[in-house]
């Protein structure tokens, strides 16, 4: 969810406590962490104790297995996120420089012009038109009237041939500029076309490493949770969403307890000096590879497991509404100034790894961590929405 200017000051320590009670509090190895086994779980089933601590072992396994994949899909992120920004600065210099190339081939075609202008003017100057040298006419000129005529012609030729001739100057000095800025800016755009082609190499290659350690942890969680299910005689789904509402409702509590500190410590601040607000940044989307972007399959599901949170259809307008305004429902909204991101606009983004490891480029996951988050922290998504509007700039 987006932050208000305001809120934007309380980010850093949200951020740190938020971290706390997520499950990606320590990149863990996925070969260090101990995954209880189907015998394991089937030997604790006899004993009311040993299942209790079966399923402790069994929720630090989840977490464990969660931890990696969601720093290496921070990682993708960022990376992702840095090429975009890459690619954005090198579109700007391309613009610059074409355009720059652009004027400059402009002036040097006027400088052109006046100077064969110029030149014709000079002509002039020691003809008249016919065979005759004007001096020649001048000085042999018996009519007064001809040899006025024939001076006012040389001077007016004379100004007119000083004027073209200070144009000339004037554009060839401004082609000679607008050529060395456009020198300049070429080769800034080409130092920028490198950087964003090492950007987007980097942004693939972290990617991979992400989708790599994605689908070796989903494997694991859905074991585990069908072993969370079979300790309690419950559903693997229910297992799942249980622990999801869980894990964000804990980051909920932290994220209060968060601001609440913040605001205690602004407030102690502002008492001896002024702040000012910072501005408010746009919303941008990085690269779309592995990110599922389509807002009408990913509203058609959130319709569709609302009644999961307990929630009738009377709350699907709201939640249109609120992550409308958000993100456009889109999977890769990212704020660049907060670092909140997906349809929820989490913050800080690695938060929804609580409901699953594919959260950076699964609409379904992020939509399961926004519902969990907004039953724990407004009841429904009308009463989410209700607050967005309460505030201006707007969150939730």
């Amino acid at each position: 969810m987006r932050r208000s200017p305001v809120r934007r000051v309380l980010v850093a320590a949200a951020v740190l406590v938020g971290a706390l009670v997520a499950p990606v509090v320590t990149a863990v190895p996925a070969s260090a962490t101990d995954y209880p086994s189907w015998q394991d779980v089937e030997k604790a089933k006899g004993n009311e104790q040993a299942k209790a601590a079966e399923v402790d072992k069994v929720q630090a396994a989840l977490q464990s297995a969660q931890a990696e994949a969601a720093t290496k899909s921070q990682a993708a992120l960022d990376a992702s996120a840095k090429a975009t920004a890459a690619e954005a600065d090198l579109s700007e210099a391309t613009q610059t420089a074409t355009s720059l190339q652009a004027q400059a081939d402009q002036a040097s075609a006027t400088a052109k012009r006046a100077q064969t202008r110029a030149g014709q003017l000079a002509a002039n100057l020691y003809r008249d038109g016919s065979t005759n040298q004007m001096t020649t006419r001048i000085a042999t000129a018996k009519d007064p009237d001809e040899l006025l005529y024939q001076l006012g012609a040389l001077d007016q030729l004379s100004s007119s041939w000083a004027g073209v001739m200070d144009e000339a100057s004037v554009a060839a000095k401004t082609a000679s500029s607008l050529h060395d800025q456009a020198k300049r800016a070429e080769a800034e755009r080409a130092s920028l076309a490198q950087a964003a082609e090492e950007r987007s190499a980097e942004a693939k290659s972290a990617e991979q490493v992400a989708d790599a350690a994605v689908a070796s942890t989903k494997d694991h969680s859905d074991e585990l949770y069908a072993q969370l299910a079979s300790l309690k005689d419950t559903s693997a789904a229910t297992e799942q969403q249980y622990e999801v509402g869980q894990a964000v409702a804990a980051q909920a509590a932290a994220q209060r307890a968060a601001a609440k500190a913040a605001a205690e410590a602004k407030a102690s601040a502002a008492a001896t000096t002024t702040t000012g607000s910072s501005a408010s940044a746009g919303t941008s989307y990085p690269s779309t590879a592995g990110v599922a972007v389509d807002p009408a399959a990913a509203k058609a599901y959130a319709r569709s497991v609302l009644g999961n949170y307990g929630w009738g259809d009377d709350q699907y307008g709201c939640l249109v509404s609120l992550w409308t305004q958000e993100s456009g429902w889109r999977a890769n909204a990212l704020n660049s100034s907060s670092g909140a991101y997906g349809i929820p606009q989490s913050l800080p983004a690695n938060k929804m790894s609580a409901a699953g490891a594919d959260w950076r480029t699964n609409q379904n996951t992020q939509i399961n961590w926004g519902l969990a988050y907004i039953k724990s922290s407004y009841g429904s998504p009308c009463g989410a929405w209700n607050h967005e509007m309460s505030v201006n700039p707007h969150w939730y």
